[in-house]
Order: C-alpha cells, then structure tokens, then sequence
C-alpha cells in the first residue's frame, strides 16, 4: 500500500510539472479580451482589441470573465487527471 502511495504521489508530481507548462485560454466579449494562463494560475498574456479599450466596465467583466475561464479549464484537467489516478475517487479539496 506504501508503494502504491508513492508511485501515485510520483505520477501526481509528474503531472504537475506537465500541467504547469501547459496554457490554457479564456475569451470574453466576442473575443475582445482573450487571457492566457499557466496550469498554477499564472497569467501569462493579456490580449485587448481596440474595442475592448473603450469602455472600461465592459472591459473589467471581460478580462474577469476571460481569466475565469481559463482557470476552469486548468482545474477541469487537474479534476479529470486526478480522478483518472485515483480510480475515480478523488482528492478532499479537489
């Protein structure tokens, strides 16, 4: 049982490591604002059309909505890999 723990500790390292250097996009308004972010959260870029610039409160939804949505797909994978590894147990917390 000790084994099995570490190997999936092992295999949960690994996939960390491989999640992180992933990019995950979020999108908001018609594409106005688009957000990429690393798989710990990390936003990496920040794209604005024109449009986009213009107004200043559709602007802080979009890029919040954007950001948003770029972590949900980061936590969706992590939830899916996990579950994959645990025999669809899961993780407390995940």
């Amino acid at each position: 049982m000790i084994r099995q723990a570490q190997a999936m500790k092992a295999k949960l390292d690994e996939f960390k490591q491989e999640l992180e250097a992933q990019s995950f996009i979020g999108t908001a308004g018609d594409g106005a604002v688009t957000v990429e972010v690393n798989g710990k959260h990390e936003v990496k870029k920040v794209t604005l059309s024109p449009e986009a610039a213009k107004n200043p409160k559709k602007l802080e939804a979009w890029v919040q909505e954007a950001v948003n949505q770029a972590g949900a797909q980061v936590n969706e994978k992590l939830k899916s890999a996990v579950s994959k590894m645990t025999g669809g147990f899961g993780l407390p917390g995940l």
